[in-house]
Protein backbone atom coordinates (compact mmCIF):
# COMPACT_ATOMS: atom_id res chain seq x y z
CA UNK A 1 0.00 0.00 0.00
CA UNK A 2 1.21 3.52 -0.79
CA UNK A 3 1.27 4.81 2.78
CA UNK A 4 3.24 1.78 3.96
CA UNK A 5 5.89 2.53 1.34
CA UNK A 6 5.93 6.17 2.39
CA UNK A 7 5.60 5.90 6.19
CA UNK A 8 6.66 2.32 6.79
CA UNK A 9 4.74 -0.63 8.18
CA UNK A 10 3.81 0.02 11.82
CA UNK A 11 3.95 -3.12 13.91
CA UNK A 12 1.39 -3.71 16.62
CA UNK A 13 2.88 -4.69 19.95
CA UNK A 14 2.19 -8.21 21.12
CA UNK A 15 1.49 -6.70 24.54
CA UNK A 16 -2.21 -6.21 25.08
CA UNK A 17 -3.51 -3.51 27.37
CA UNK A 18 -6.52 -4.51 29.42
CA UNK A 19 -9.80 -3.50 27.76
CA UNK A 20 -10.84 -1.26 30.65
CA UNK A 21 -7.45 0.49 30.66
CA UNK A 22 -7.81 1.08 26.94
CA UNK A 23 -11.36 2.36 27.28
CA UNK A 24 -10.37 4.95 29.86
CA UNK A 25 -7.25 5.98 27.93
CA UNK A 26 -9.35 6.47 24.81
CA UNK A 27 -11.85 8.62 26.68
CA UNK A 28 -8.97 10.77 27.90
CA UNK A 29 -7.75 11.14 24.31
CA UNK A 30 -11.00 12.76 23.18
CA UNK A 31 -10.60 16.38 22.01
CA UNK A 32 -6.90 16.63 22.80
CA UNK A 33 -3.56 15.43 21.43
CA UNK A 34 -1.87 12.17 22.32
CA UNK A 35 0.92 13.70 24.39
CA UNK A 36 -1.46 15.61 26.65
CA UNK A 37 -3.78 12.64 27.05
CA UNK A 38 -0.81 10.37 27.79
CA UNK A 39 0.27 12.71 30.58
CA UNK A 40 -3.27 12.70 31.91
CA UNK A 41 -3.50 8.90 31.79
CA UNK A 42 -0.10 8.47 33.46
CA UNK A 43 -1.05 10.85 36.26
CA UNK A 44 -4.42 9.16 36.68
CA UNK A 45 -2.81 5.74 37.07
CA UNK A 46 -0.25 7.11 39.49
CA UNK A 47 -3.02 8.46 41.71
CA UNK A 48 -5.46 5.60 41.16
CA UNK A 49 -3.66 2.33 40.35
CA UNK A 50 -6.85 0.46 41.27
CA UNK A 51 -9.95 1.36 39.26
CA UNK A 52 -12.24 0.66 42.20
CA UNK A 53 -10.53 3.41 44.16
CA UNK A 54 -11.15 5.85 41.32
CA UNK A 55 -14.82 4.87 41.10
CA UNK A 56 -15.30 5.85 44.73
CA UNK A 57 -13.01 8.89 44.81
CA UNK A 58 -14.17 12.51 45.04
CA UNK A 59 -14.57 13.90 41.53
CA UNK A 60 -12.28 16.84 42.34
CA UNK A 61 -9.33 14.45 42.82
CA UNK A 62 -9.95 12.87 39.43
CA UNK A 63 -10.21 16.31 37.82
CA UNK A 64 -6.87 17.29 39.34
CA UNK A 65 -5.20 14.13 38.02
CA UNK A 66 -6.37 14.49 34.41
CA UNK A 67 -6.37 18.26 33.96
CA UNK A 68 -3.51 18.19 31.42
CA UNK A 69 -5.79 16.31 29.01
CA UNK A 70 -8.45 19.01 28.85
CA UNK A 71 -12.19 18.80 29.55
CA UNK A 72 -11.30 17.37 32.96
CA UNK A 73 -14.67 18.04 34.59
CA UNK A 74 -16.60 16.26 31.86
CA UNK A 75 -14.16 13.37 31.46
CA UNK A 76 -13.82 12.73 35.19
CA UNK A 77 -17.59 12.39 35.63
CA UNK A 78 -17.83 10.22 32.53
CA UNK A 79 -15.06 7.86 33.64
CA UNK A 80 -16.40 7.58 37.18
CA UNK A 81 -19.91 6.81 35.94
CA UNK A 82 -18.64 4.19 33.49
CA UNK A 83 -16.65 2.45 36.22
CA UNK A 84 -19.66 2.39 38.51
CA UNK A 85 -21.87 1.04 35.73
CA UNK A 86 -19.37 -1.70 34.88
CA UNK A 87 -19.24 -2.81 38.50
CA UNK A 88 -23.02 -2.70 38.89
CA UNK A 89 -23.60 -4.71 35.70
CA UNK A 90 -20.73 -7.18 35.81
CA UNK A 91 -19.64 -7.33 39.46
CA UNK A 92 -16.04 -6.28 38.88
CA UNK A 93 -13.97 -3.34 37.70
CA UNK A 94 -12.90 -5.23 34.60
CA UNK A 95 -13.85 -5.78 30.99
CA UNK A 96 -11.70 -8.87 30.60
CA UNK A 97 -14.77 -10.93 29.75
CA UNK A 98 -14.97 -9.12 26.41
CA UNK A 99 -12.23 -11.43 25.11
CA UNK A 100 -14.80 -14.17 24.62
CA UNK A 101 -17.37 -11.95 22.91
CA UNK A 102 -17.92 -11.28 19.22
CA UNK A 103 -17.12 -7.87 17.77
CA UNK A 104 -20.82 -7.08 17.52
CA UNK A 105 -21.44 -8.02 21.15
CA UNK A 106 -18.48 -5.94 22.31
CA UNK A 107 -19.67 -2.91 20.37
CA UNK A 108 -23.14 -3.24 21.87
CA UNK A 109 -21.76 -3.43 25.42
CA UNK A 110 -19.35 -0.52 25.04
CA UNK A 111 -21.84 1.72 23.26
CA UNK A 112 -24.25 1.27 26.15
CA UNK A 113 -21.98 3.44 28.31
CA UNK A 114 -22.67 7.17 28.25
CA UNK A 115 -19.86 9.02 26.48
CA UNK A 116 -18.60 6.01 24.52
CA UNK A 117 -19.06 6.36 20.78
CA UNK A 118 -18.22 4.17 17.82
CA UNK A 119 -14.63 5.42 17.53
CA UNK A 120 -13.86 4.82 21.21
CA UNK A 121 -15.38 1.34 21.11
CA UNK A 122 -13.51 0.50 17.91
CA UNK A 123 -10.22 1.59 19.50
CA UNK A 124 -10.76 -0.86 22.36
CA UNK A 125 -11.40 -3.62 19.82
CA UNK A 126 -8.32 -2.83 17.73
CA UNK A 127 -5.72 -1.74 20.27
CA UNK A 128 -6.63 -3.92 23.26
CA UNK A 129 -8.38 -6.96 21.85
CA UNK A 130 -6.42 -6.97 18.56
CA UNK A 131 -9.56 -7.44 16.49
CA UNK A 132 -9.68 -6.50 12.80
CA UNK A 133 -11.74 -3.37 13.39
CA UNK A 134 -10.91 -0.04 11.75
CA UNK A 135 -11.49 3.02 13.99
CA UNK A 136 -12.30 6.26 12.21
CA UNK A 137 -11.37 9.58 13.79
CA UNK A 138 -11.43 13.04 12.21
CA UNK A 139 -8.08 12.49 10.46
CA UNK A 140 -9.14 9.20 8.89
CA UNK A 141 -12.54 10.61 7.94
CA UNK A 142 -10.97 13.66 6.29
CA UNK A 143 -8.35 11.78 4.29
CA UNK A 144 -10.69 9.09 3.00
CA UNK A 145 -13.13 11.81 2.01
CA UNK A 146 -10.48 13.74 0.09
CA UNK A 147 -9.46 10.55 -1.68
CA UNK A 148 -13.06 10.12 -2.82
CA UNK A 149 -13.47 6.82 -1.00
CA UNK A 150 -16.09 8.14 1.40
CA UNK A 151 -16.94 11.53 -0.10
CA UNK A 152 -20.65 10.97 0.62
CA UNK A 153 -20.06 10.32 4.32
CA UNK A 154 -20.85 13.30 6.54
CA UNK A 155 -19.37 12.09 9.82
CA UNK A 156 -16.61 9.75 11.08
CA UNK A 157 -19.37 7.39 12.22
CA UNK A 158 -20.73 7.24 8.66
CA UNK A 159 -17.23 6.55 7.36
CA UNK A 160 -16.70 3.79 9.93
CA UNK A 161 -19.77 1.93 8.72
CA UNK A 162 -18.92 2.55 5.05
CA UNK A 163 -15.35 1.25 5.05
CA UNK A 164 -15.45 -1.47 7.68
CA UNK A 165 -15.95 -4.27 5.17
CA UNK A 166 -13.49 -3.05 2.54
CA UNK A 167 -10.34 -2.78 4.67
CA UNK A 168 -7.99 -5.59 3.56
CA UNK A 169 -7.62 -8.39 6.10
CA UNK A 170 -4.66 -7.76 8.37
CA UNK A 171 -4.41 -4.07 7.47
CA UNK A 172 -6.73 -2.42 10.01
CA UNK A 173 -3.95 -1.47 12.43
CA UNK A 174 -1.34 -0.33 9.91
CA UNK A 175 -3.80 1.66 7.81
CA UNK A 176 -5.42 3.33 10.82
CA UNK A 177 -2.05 4.25 12.32
CA UNK A 178 -0.57 5.56 9.08
CA UNK A 179 -3.65 7.61 8.21
CA UNK A 180 -3.52 9.31 11.60
CA UNK A 181 0.19 10.09 11.22
CA UNK A 182 -0.42 11.32 7.70
CA UNK A 183 -3.33 13.49 8.80
CA UNK A 184 -1.44 15.07 11.67
CA UNK A 185 1.48 16.34 9.66
CA UNK A 186 0.52 16.39 5.98
CA UNK A 187 -3.14 16.01 5.07
CA UNK A 188 -4.22 18.50 7.71
CA UNK A 189 -7.67 20.04 8.03
CA UNK A 190 -6.29 23.50 7.24
CA UNK A 191 -3.33 24.25 4.99
CA UNK A 192 -2.63 20.65 3.96
CA UNK A 193 0.86 20.00 2.60
CA UNK A 194 -0.10 18.76 -0.86
CA UNK A 195 3.36 19.27 -2.33
CA UNK A 196 5.17 15.94 -2.82
CA UNK A 197 2.16 14.08 -1.44
CA UNK A 198 2.43 10.35 -2.20
CA UNK A 199 -1.35 10.24 -2.72
CA UNK A 200 -1.53 13.32 -4.95
CA UNK A 201 -2.54 11.44 -8.11
CA UNK A 202 -5.25 9.45 -6.33
CA UNK A 203 -6.58 12.45 -4.40
CA UNK A 204 -9.90 14.02 -5.39
CA UNK A 205 -9.48 17.10 -3.16
CA UNK A 206 -10.56 20.05 -5.31
CA UNK A 207 -7.99 22.42 -3.79
CA UNK A 208 -4.95 20.18 -4.04
CA UNK A 209 -3.30 22.21 -6.82
CA UNK A 210 -3.71 25.40 -4.78
CA UNK A 211 -2.16 23.85 -1.66
CA UNK A 212 0.55 22.17 -3.68
CA UNK A 213 1.80 25.61 -4.70
CA UNK A 214 1.63 26.83 -1.10
CA UNK A 215 3.48 23.87 0.40
CA UNK A 216 7.00 24.58 1.69
CA UNK A 217 9.81 22.69 -0.05
CA UNK A 218 10.77 20.96 3.19
CA UNK A 219 8.88 20.07 6.32
CA UNK A 220 9.39 17.67 9.20
CA UNK A 221 7.33 14.70 10.30
CA UNK A 222 8.99 14.85 13.71
CA UNK A 223 6.73 14.09 16.67
CA UNK A 224 3.97 12.66 14.49
CA UNK A 225 4.62 9.03 15.44
CA UNK A 226 3.63 8.97 19.12
CA UNK A 227 0.37 7.11 19.58
CA UNK A 228 -1.26 7.13 23.01
CA UNK A 229 -3.10 3.86 22.47
CA UNK A 230 0.16 2.05 21.74
CA UNK A 231 1.46 3.21 25.13
CA UNK A 232 -1.27 2.25 27.58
Amino acid sequence: MILEKFLGLPSQSAKRAKPLDMLIATILSQNTNDKNSHRAYTELRKNFPIWGDLANAPTRLIVSAIKTGGMANQKSKRIKTILQNIYNQFGDYSLGFLQSKSNEEIMEILLSFDGVGVKTAACVLLFSLHREVFPVDTHVHRILGRLGITSDCKTPKDTFHAVGKIIPVGKAYSLHTNLIRFGRKRCKATNPLCGNCPLFQECKFNKKQFYKKKSPPKYSDRDSNFMLLDNV
